[in-house]
């Protein structure tokens, strides 16, 4: 069984920044991509940013030259450091992995979710 949990979520004012963490763990023979959604009260959610396996990266046009991903393939682990924070930031913040399990087809695997406020 796949897991991934997220950390680093909280309250901080505007202009701050926040590093998020998302783990991956279970039976894993790997890892295709791993993103970041997030979702506001009342709005759909949005891709925020993507990272492939060889580290390829793409970004939301509201987050670019602000937030940055990456990864830690050896730790099966992403991040996403969040810089010069914005009102409009404050959601719920997920992350998802397209991951190939042992014995398993390949599937998409969500996290619960961290919520990111920022106050103005």
């Amino acid at each position: 069984q796949v897991q991934l949990v997220e950390s680093g979520g909280g309250l901080v004012q505007a202009g701050g920044s926040l590093r998020l963490s998302c783990a991956a763990s279970g039976s894993i023979f790997s890892i295709v991509r791993m993103s970041w959604y997030r979702q506001a009260p009342g709005k759909q959610r949005e891709l925020v940013a993507d990272i492939t396996s060889g580290g390829s990266t793409k970004y939301a046009d509201s987050v670019k030259g602000r937030f940055t991903i990456s990864r830690d393939n050896a730790k099966n682990t992403v991040y996403l450091q969040m810089n010069s924070l914005k009102p409009e930031d404050t959601a719920a913040y997920s992350c998802t992995a397209g991951i190939y399990a042992y014995g398993v087809p390949y599937k998409d695997y969500w996290g619960q979710g961290t919520q990111v406020t920022v106050s103005s």
